[in-house]
């Protein structure tokens, strides 16, 4: 639910702190702040250095849909550097939020002379997948319930409050669903 990567995390720490030349930013983002907007066309790649984002796709119906949320280490808009398309998705700052900011011709540069970040870069898109195929195939196999109480319980781990918005859109449901949910799981530890 909470994607991290602490090795790229590392890498980039490294990185930042041995560049000869200022190509790679470290900037600060308010809560609620976009990082990236879907759509928008891709001229940085960010690495998450502290804090929450929530990536998510708004539909053509105005429904967003939450995919992931993304913390230290995760990158941000390499999809999106490789494929030469514009951003796929919305990212928002969910807590103050610090980032490394690359621009993607550097990005580039780099992918072409370091094994390290490719190694790294190409473990990240596979977790990503995994994590895909999971989420995807658990949202298929159990009760809207059963999500919402792990989510709950993330949620409490973590000591933040996710919206409701926030809660159905990762669940791929209506507030009224939600709604309804919450409402079953409340009776049901009642009873």
């Amino acid at each position: 639910m909470l994607r991290t990567n602490p090795s790229f995390l590392q890498f980039m720490e490294k990185l930042y702190s041995e560049q000869t030349q200022p190509h790679i930013a470290l900037k600060q983002f308010a809560a609620g702040r976009h990082l990236v907007q879907q759509g928008g066309t891709a001229t940085k790649v960010y690495i998450i250095k502290e804090g929450i984002t929530k990536c998510y796709i708004t539909e053509e119906n105005g429904k967003d849909f939450i995919i992931e949320f993304l913390s230290a280490g995760e990158s941000i808009g390499d999809i999106e550097a490789i494929k030469h398309i514009k951003y796929l998705c919305n990212i928002r700052a969910i807590t103050e939020v610090s980032a490394w900011v690359l621009d993607i011709a550097h990005f580039r540069h780099l992918l072409e002379k370091d094994r390290e970040l490719n190694r790294l870069l190409m473990q990240e898109l596979a977790e990503r997948l995994i994590n895909t195929s999971i989420r995807t195939s658990s949202q298929q196999s159990y009760t809207i319930e059963h999500g919402l109480k792990k989510l709950l319980d993330f949620q409490s781990r973590q000591g933040f409050i996710f919206a409701k918005e926030d809660l159905a859109a990762y669940l791929g449901i209506t507030i009224r669903s939600l709604n309804r949910a919450l409402k079953n799981l409340d009776s049901g530890m009642e009873g």
